[in-house]
């Protein structure tokens, strides 16, 4: 049985010798046509014969000719016209030819008049713009010239194509780019990723209606594993043009749609267009032109977005590439992990629960894994602890680029609160420990998915310790806490807030981490009556959160000044409230008793003086750290004086006076 190779090389072959028979037909013809014009019938040549049909009887598929005119239903008149335009591209004779035919030296080329001379089955209209010659670019004509008399000139993808070669477009070819399937996305896919495949091929296989499909969501290699099972089953190859490399005219997307049209008629191909990124600002692209384009090509398309885009009079066929389920990335990392997940301890649930990885990440974790010296002595179990640590370091890119990290050093000896509070505090952390077993193994979550979220808001003046608190519990969970800046999340244009919350929460995902979106008031304020569309969309902007945050599988906190200018239906969702109240003297006691690190020197501190002083916590860090310095480059201890001269500096701060109460024996004593 003759290899792939070898047959394809045979029908090469004899697809150049179809075409070169076909121009020896077409010479016999200039070679009589010319004789009768110029009357020498002596020196005709003899004439040649070929059996084309004979040609293309030895070959596995019709040849390349024969296939352009099938796709493009081309008469016989148009082929030759083509033919001519290949014959002076390709035969050493035809230029000469088409010289004496026309009696002019200079004119060496291809006309329609000379093509309507020499084929008996002519047609004027073969050359109108409307006519597939010119409809598809196949041939141009010189512009400037009659139309009769003009250059014909054969496009080169098409010669190449004609002579033997896989179609390609170089025009195309600036704009889109093969779709590389990569070790990341070469994989066989999770059950529910799979059944949207096979409806994605079964709607593409559809040739009398071309399917175009939508795959949404921000798991972008999810939808670009899938798209690489439905290029395989399909036997299709895949090309991609971004949103940022869109035309920026409608006559260059005219242009486009024409050339992929022509490309996927020569070699049935898929267009995936890529426009995960966000499209509100690219550039002289804007938002219409890709509808234009979605609703005007006539060919199998696969759109990838972020949201679920609606297109009017275009029938998108949308699905949701939803992240992994639970199950399934339990099964990957089952598989990842193989006679490794023994070593876990049956803490593999816990990992599997909190770090939404992707297929190539958990991959990676299992091979990463294989190397750990399990006897290290660090932790109870330091196998489970450095898969946590490489799960947790894996999560971190994609929300580094959009939230502070905050390193957590805090523990819950540093946090001074009352003991319903620090209770409440404890009950979260609970919540986001036991989460695995009662949402999975328990079943809570086949249930319903709303109302996972584990959401808290802390209320309190500043420094009263609500980020210390957050610190706290991501230390516990030994989980990254990030703190949202809002001032780079409120936006005056309609739907950027809201992307920007998706943007976070989306990344956040991955890995569970800890969410502080602080002064969380700025936000998330009363909804307000609706007067304009501006308060309708404020409005939209908090509904949106609040259902971002019951879907969430991790711990989001919000904190506020002024508990009371949030809107009751919002507080009705936040499953825990926590309220930090300014630290009464007995309080402010022990915080001073804990704010020095075990190695900084002091001396003569009298704690319950301090505690006097009526700041918050974090003044009371403050005052320390200061302290501190001016101990340092006095050489000395850190004593009450110093402490008095840096609360002094805060109170200025702070537009306050330090009263004599406050303050009263602190110099006496230091002095005596």
């Amino acid at each position: 049985m003759p290899s792939e190779r070898s047959v394809q090389v045979n029908w090469q072959q004899a697809n150049l010798s179809y075409v070169l028979g076909c121009l020896t037909l077409i010479q016999n013809l200039l070679d009589r046509l010319i004789a009768t014009i110029h009357e020498r019938y002596d020196d005709v040549p003899e004439t040649a014969t070929v059996d084309l049909a004979a040609i293309s009887a030895q070959m596995p598929t019709h040849p390349a000719l024969t296939q352009l005119g099938q796709q493009f239903q081309l008469s016989t008149f148009e082929l030759n016209i083509l033919l001519l335009c290949v014959g002076r591209v390709v035969h050493p004779d035809f230029p000469n030819l088409f010289a004496l035919a026309h009696r002019n030296l200079e004119q060496n080329y291809p006309t329609f008049q000379l093509a309507l001379k020499l084929f008996a089955d002519s047609d004027w209209q073969a050359l109108t713009p409307s006519a597939p010659l010119r409809r598809w670019q196949l041939v141009q004509l010189a512009q400037g010239e009659d139309i009769a008399q003009a250059r014909l000139q054969i496009d080169e993808s098409i010669l190449h194509y004609l002579l033997g070669e896989p179609y390609d477009d170089a025009v195309l070819r600036e704009a889109i780019e093969p779709f590389s399937i990569t070790p990341a996305i070469d994989r066989a896919l999770t059950p529910s990723h799979q059944t949207i495949a096979d409806q994605m091929v079964a709607l593409l296989r559809h040739r009398k209606y071309p399917a175009q499909v939508q795959l949404c969501g921000s798991e972008v290699e999810q939808k670009w594993s899938i798209i690489a099972t439905v290029s395989t089953q399909l036997n299709q190859p895949v090309y991609v043009l971004t949103n940022r490399a869109i035309p920026h005219e409608i006559s260059d997307i005219k242009r486009f749609i024409m050339r992929w049209q022509r490309w996927v008629a020569l070699s049935p191909s898929l267009l995936l267009i890529d426009a995960d990124q966000q499209m509100d600002h690219v550039e002289g692209s804007p938002l219409s032109l890709l509808d234009f384009l979605l609703r005007t090509l006539n060919s199998p398309i696969i759109l990838s977005t972020t949201e679920r885009r609606y297109v009017p009079q275009c029938a998108l066929v949308s699905f949701d590439v939803a992240r992994l389920s639970y199950r399934e990335r339990l099964t990957l990392w089952e598989s990842a992990l193989g006679d490794n997940t023994a070593k876990l301890n049956g803490q593999l649930h816990r990992i599997v629960s909190q770090f939404n990885l992707p297929p190539a990440t958990i991959e990676a974790a299992g091979v990463s894994i294989q190397q750990l010296d399990t006897e290290d002595p660090q932790g109870d179990n330091p196998f489970t602890e450095k898969l946590w640590q490489f799960c947790r370091t894996q999560a971190r890119p994609q929300l580094d680029n959009l939230a502070q990290r905050i390193d957590t050093t805090a523990t819950w000896d540093d946090l001074v609160l009352p003991h319903r509070e620090k209770g409440i505090l404890q009950m979260i952390a609970t919540q986001v420990q036991q989460r695995a077993k009662v949402y999975e193994e328990w079943g809570f979550s086949r249930k319903s998915q709303r109302g996972l979220g584990i959401s808290v808001l802390f209320s309190g003046q500043s420094g009263t310790g609500k980020t210390m608190a957050a610190e706290v519990l991501a230390k516990q969970f030994r989980l990254d806490l990030y703190r949202i800046d809002l001032s780079t999340v409120v936006s005056k244009y309609i739907g950027e807030t809201e992307k920007n919350l998706r943007r976070i929460f989306d990344a956040a995902e991955t890995g569970g981490a800890v969410l502080l979106f602080d002064e969380a008031d700025a936000l998330f304020g009363k909804r307000t009556e609706v007067k304009d569309s501006h308060d309708r969309h404020a409005n939209v902007e908090v509904s949106y959160l609040l259902q971002r945050m019951e879907s969430y599988q991790g711990l989001a906190i919000l904190t506020t000044n002024l508990k009371k200018s949030l809107d009751q239906a919002f507080m009705r969702r936040i499953r825990f409230i926590t309220d930090f109240p300014f630290p009464d003297r007995e309080a402010r006691t022990e915080i001073w008793r804990r704010i020095f690190p075990s190695q900084t020197p002091i001396q003569g501190l009298k704690y319950d003086k301090l505690g006097n002083l009526s700041v918050a916590g974090g003044n009371i860090r403050t005052i320390a750290l200061n302290a501190a310095f001016l101990a340092a480059a006095a050489e000395e201890p850190v004593q009450m004086g110093h402490i008095l001269q840096a609360a002094q500096q805060e109170y200025i701060k702070l537009d306050l006076t330090l009263t004599s109460t406050e303050v009263a024996g602190w110099v006496a004593r230091e002095k005596s």
